[in-house]
């Protein structure tokens, strides 16, 4: 899944594709490059992110969706808003990316509605407040019991099952430690039967880690993208197409001898 993220303050790339003509580019490089799908984000979810308003998310998105109807992989868009969910379906995304796992009022529906996949992701809090001491007693368990609960609610709202796809929210809300915890025991979450997306992809644990920028954790990036794709998750939320697909290969080879 390639990122392209349509906004002035995104914590990696933040503005570089705000422009419509920009994003779009960007999104068919990233096919080029490998990108299984592309995943349009018109509202930052970096920790202290100030709310959008709706009108302003539609600004940005709609004419990189509309200019994204020729691509040859699926469009995903990133977004917590039920009124967003419904235009950007209406122009023809394929999945909704729900960092709020479909909380809103209307969310559910607005998915339910159409034929479209899902992906759940569990964040602690609110971009604006996440990262604000978050604490767990046993956070693998604890992300997998709201993991639980949300598929339910997306099935008993009449999403079907192979809709859905799960996501335990790598950096949102979470220490260095817990993302390191969930990364090491990702397989727990097999038993939910849904296909699990990780994304790690320059996040501030590789940057604690390394010590290096957010523009230079693509070692870093691919490790863990590594790491969480042989400890089961299916979907890898990456800048960096190209370079992680390479490292695939060899894993792929690897794995196959």
């Amino acid at each position: 899944m390639g990122v392209v993220n349509v906004t002035p303050d995104s914590f990696s790339d933040g503005g570089r594709f705000l422009d419509p003509t920009a994003a779009i580019a960007h999104a068919y490089q990233l096919i080029e490059e490998g990108a299984d799908l592309v995943d349009v984000g018109a509202e930052s979810s970096r920790p202290g992110a100030a709310v959008v308003t709706v009108h302003e998310e539609l600004r940005r998105l709609l004419p990189v969706l509309q200019g994204l109807r020729d691509a040859t992989v699926p469009v995903s868009v990133d977004t917590i808003k039920p009124e967003v969910m419904r235009a950007a379906l209406a122009e023809g995304a394929s999945m909704i990316n729900a960092i709020n796992a479909l909380r809103a009022p209307g969310a559910l529906a607005a998915v339910a509605g159409a034929d479209a996949a899902v992906c759940l992701m569990h964040m602690h809090g609110t971009p604006d407040s996440m990262q604000q001491h978050p604490r767990y007693d046993d956070v693998v368990a604890e992300v997998k019991a709201f993991l639980q609960e949300r598929v339910r609610a997306a099935r008993d709202a009449g999403i079907a099952p192979e809709r859905i796809a799960i996501d335990p929210g790598f950096g949102f809300g979470k220490t260095l430690e817990h993302n390191l915890e969930l990364l090491r025991h990702l397989r727990a979450f097999d038993a939910l039967g849904a296909p699990l997306l990780a994304g790690w992809s320059r996040k501030s644990s590789l940057g604690k880690l390394t010590g290096k920028p957010a523009g230079d954790r693509l070692a870093a990036s691919i490790a863990a993208a590594l790491i969480a794709a042989q400890n089961g998750a299916r979907i890898l939320r990456v800048h960096d197409v190209a370079a992680t697909r390479d490292a695939l290969s060899v894993l792929a080879a690897v794995e196959k001898t």
